[in-house]
């Protein structure tokens, strides 16, 4: 990376999963402001599912999500009860029984959940929702914990994609995260997911991590080629101990530094690409011929809580304790305390804690940015002409991206911007440019909330 660029590793930046981001929602958007946007939904309009189960079996050091350890089955159990109550509160919201597209299992560790009640829960989506033949049903799978009744009930309940943690294959590295997982239970997962019919399988891999070297990346990212993923995430590790306290076990001395980050990264892409994956967005990597693989190549990819997906659709319902749902209007987030969740839903209440309500200028800026998060590119003028704001004035974030193109970064024809290659792996800071919550948050006093930028 050009030593001009260097400056730029450290920042800290949103994801861009959403815009405006998570941290700028606020308690301004409550229960009875999320009730009156779901029964505003137009029948009809297609909507994506997203169920957040947050119980695993064990703490993986390194994570960033809303999860904690719990192995009473009775817990779970009510919790899934809870999670099916909700499903029909929101139904009951809703003007009419809405098509889904796609639904995503996410966690924590949605195998913590028993095979019936997998098919438990599904029953009562395709109850509620209408579930179309050629819906996409994702699981996020924990290797260690899966069994082969989860499997089967994966095929049983319609599931089409599972992703897999794996991270990284190095011993010491597993060790250093807690997330012992060797090569042979990886592979023995995915021939039963195949068996099983499930046919699109991500592998998530991380760089940054403790004790990682950019040969161990390399290394590891050889051992998954050999089992041919249709997809692969690529994630940074994120080291956020001040809010996720449990990362405070990781040996902070044992992280690599941002320069060799970038060689971890550049050298699992190179591998990627060596092996006839195509490049999706900044950290996701698909075949050619699969249906994230060709919707990259026609430009319509998206970008949403779940990262990169060929979701196009108005809605995203989020169910679960901290789930997070997308509506014309706005975001809304659920408490993520199970038990404030588990009650308020048992009282037939929602238990939204906070959202944000977008803007005519957020929803302007949201497209810009998820186009330069997915196709690395974005007209600036074409995109405010189709927003309704013809004429609209961008002259200061031209002249941030002007200076972003003397760092080598992107290129700038009049209002068409395009990320040059070599700033793939910086995108976030091109995307900050259109960020107008950003600027008191990036200040070097601020408490930081979120993870460096590469």
């Amino acid at each position: 990376m050009p030593s001009q660029n260097l400056r730029h590793l450290e920042r800290r930046l949103p994801r861009y999963t959403s815009y405006p981001t998570a941290p700028h929602f606020s308690g301004a958007v409550d229960a009875a402001a999320y009730r009156g946007w779901l029964g505003a939904v137009p029948p009809k309009t297609p909507v994506s599912l997203y169920l957040h189960i947050p119980f695993c079996n064990e703490l993986c050091w390194f994570c960033g999500c809303n999860t904690r350890v719990v192995r009473n089955a009775d817990i779970i159990a009510r919790y899934a009860e809870r999670l099916m109550d909700e499903i029909d509160l929101v139904a009951d919201a809703l003007p009419a029984n809405l098509p889904v597209g796609q639904v995503h299992f996410g966690g924590g560790s949605p195998n913590a959940l028993d095979a019936e009640t997998l098919s438990h829960v599904m029953a009562k989506i395709d109850a509620r929702f209408w579930l179309g033949p050629d819906a996409e049903v994702a699981v996020e799978l924990d290797p260690r914990s899966t069994d082969a009744a989860f499997i089967h009930a994966c095929a049983g309940a319609g599931i089409t994609r599972a992703s897999i943690g794996v991270q990284d294959l190095d011993a010491t590295v597993q060790q250093a995260i807690n997330r012992i997982q060797p090569y042979d239970m990886i592979a023995r997962l995915m021939a039963q997911l195949r068996g099983a019919g499930v046919r699109d399988i991500n592998v998530d891999l991380m760089y940054g991590l403790p004790y990682q070297t950019t040969d161990g990346v390399r290394d590891t990212v050889a051992q998954v080629m050999r089992l041919e993923p249709e997809r692969i995430a690529l994630f940074g590790y994120a080291h956020v101990p001040w809010m996720k306290a449990h990362q405070k076990l990781i040996d902070e001395a044992a992280l690599p530094d941002p320069a060799e980050r970038v060689r971890q990264f550049e050298a699992a892409t190179a591998a990627l690409l060596a092996a006839g994956y195509v490049p999706i967005g900044m950290d996701h990597f698909a075949l050619p011929d699969t249906p994230l693989g060709r919707a990259s190549a026609a430009g319509a990819l998206n970008r949403n809580f779940q990262g990169y997906t060929t979701d196009r659709a108005d809605a995203l319902l989020g169910f679960g304790a901290s789930a997070i749902g997308m509506l014309p209007q706005g975001y809304v987030q659920n408490t993520p305390d199970v038990r404030a969740w588990e009650h308020a839903v048992e009282s037939g209440e929602f238990s939204v804690c906070r959202g944000i309500a977008v803007s005519d200028d957020d929803r302007l800026r949201r497209a810009v940015i998820e186009r330069v998060m997915c196709d690395m590119a974005a007209d600036l003028d074409a995109i405010a002409e189709a927003a309704g704001d013809p004429g609209h004035d961008w002259t200061p974030e031209v002249a941030a991206l002007r200076q972003l193109q003397k760092d080598g970064l992107v290129d700038l024809d009049g209002a068409v911007l395009r990320v040059r290659p070599e700033g793939r792996q910086l995108v976030r800071v091109v995307a900050a440019v259109f960020d107008r919550y950003l600027e008191a948050a990036d200040r070097p006093d601020a408490t930081p909330r979120h993870a460096i930028a590469v």
